[in-house]
């Protein structure tokens, strides 16, 4: 039986680990070229929740009822509720290696607060309120580790233009993280995963400082070298951990999706209110305004929209909505008719986009939860989906929540590296996210 430990790069991309930054890393290079190194394929949305969770329990965004970091419940306009670990009602790869009485460390895999009992140690995850919560399993986890390392960090604010502020406590937060790792990988496992929230927080943070082919891009600007310092950080750490596991351990590097440069942020309400889906009770006057419930003439709205990397629009949907206006005989025809008129969105200069429309169900085998009715992408994901209004233009050139440079993309990276050597190294093509559970599974129990 072998040993797994998973390191998780939240975001990592595969143009800078596996190319860019190949001759700047020295043990995360060593164990990517002496691996079995794959594209890892991410789910739709492919963003940090749900793809976890799908990676973790094989299971699609659809079956776990989980479609982004937020939900609302029909009825509602803006944000309902937050996604956590008790939404999960499959098994992840921990439970089912705690039921063959193997035992896991498991540190920052989001969702996974509130913390659920596992067979070894649980640190839970970034959407943890605060260290005052009770994050750990089991629960005197917590205060061995704050005796030791203070008060836990679970994430940093990276929306910011404080950009020092930001690389100093992501440096604090990322030294702290393995601080904590060296003192768990100590204990007795079987399977040992973390996932690094900083890594997808500083690429948000320093994109357009890093990234020669993103438009805001400045040769010889102060933070040039930032997230390629950060990689070193991460590097350097990830050496002395793995000092202290055992020599025929299996290491896999993970990402749960892929990052690139951010064009701009599309105005997707101002969009619906254009194309006569969305009708206001009044103009809106100041820039950034949310959409509001006071705001809306449900008597002739038809669909709205949330935000963020990608956007979900909810039909206005009689019998489900408390003013739904839209006949149930007549949905189909009305998400059919925004699909089209979504596909024939351009670009600022009247550029061809490459959108994408899909309702859950052609998506997902089961699609269960609180779901939208669509979920789209603008320009391939290289367009945020902006929801506030007021705006005197659809094309924004930042992010109406804050200083982002850097959207998700598909592809992350997938390393397994095998003392062993049952796989054999380089390149191996693809991998989806739902296969990499019984990939873990199959090594360890053979």
């Amino acid at each position: 039986m072998s040993k797994v430990l998973v390191i998780g790069l939240d975001a990592a991309p595969p143009k800078l680990l596996y190319q860019d930054l190949v001759d700047e890393l020295d043990i995360l290079s060593t164990l990517t070229l002496d691996g079995a190194r794959y594209i890892l394929k991410s789910c739709h949305p492919p963003i940090t929740i749900p793809a976890w969770a799908v990676m973790v329990t094989g299971k699609s965004p659809g079956e776990l009822g989980l479609y982004g970091f937020r939900h609302r419940r029909p009825g509602d306009v803006n944000e309902s509720y937050i996604a956590h670990s008790k939404l999960i009602k499959y098994p992840s790869i921990w439970d089912i290696l705690g039921s063959d009485n193997k035992r896991s460390i498991i540190v920052g895999i989001p969702p996974t607060y509130p913390p659920k009992p596992v067979n070894g140690y649980l640190i839970s995850c970034f959407i943890t309120p605060s260290s005052k919560s009770n994050y750990t399993w089991p629960i005197n986890l917590k205060y061995q580790l704050e005796s030791r390392f203070g008060e836990y960090i679970f994430d940093v604010v990276y929306r910011s233009e404080e950009k020092d502020k930001i690389i100093s406590e992501l440096w604090k937060m990322t030294k702290q993280h393995f601080r904590v790792l060296k003192y768990l990988v100590n204990k007795k496992w079987d399977f040992f995963m973390f996932v690094e929230i900083g890594v997808d927080r500083v690429q948000h943070a320093f994109w357009k400082f890093f990234d020669k082919e993103h438009w805001k891009y400045e040769p010889g600007n102060k933070y040039e070298d930032v997230i390629p310092n950060y990689y070193k950080l991460i590097d350097d750490e990830v050496k002395q951990l793995i000092k202290n596991v055992p020599k025929d351990t299996v290491i896999i590097i993970v990402s749960d999706h892929g990052a690139k440069a951010m064009k701009g942020a599309f105005c997707i309400n101002q969009w619906l209110i254009d194309a006569g889906y969305l009708k206001l009770k009044r103009n809106v006057d100041k820039k950034g305004v949310d959409l509001a419930e006071e705001l809306m003439d449900w008597k002739k709205t038809i669909a709205w929209a949330w935000g963020g990397y990608y956007a979900r629009i909810f039909i206005n949907l009689k019998g489900r909505e408390p003013h739904g206006i839209v006949n149930p005989e007549d949905y189909n025809d009305i998400v059919e008719q925004l699909k089209e008129d979504i596909s024939k969105i351009r670009g600022p200069n009247g550029e061809y986009w490459k959108n994408y429309a899909y309702t859950p169900d052609e998506l997902y085998p089961v699609a269960v939860g609180d779901k939208p009715d669509l979920i789209v992408y603008l320009d391939n994901l290289s367009w945020r989906a902006a929801g506030t209004l007021g705006w005197e233009t659809n094309y924004l050139p930042e992010n109406d929540r804050g200083p982002d440079d850097a959207v998700h993309d598909w592809n992350g990276v997938c390393t397994i590296y095998d003392p062993e050597e049952r796989f054999t190294k380089g390149y191996k093509g693809l991998i989806d996210i739902k296969q990499v559970k019984d990939v873990i599974l199959d090594i360890i129990e053979h």
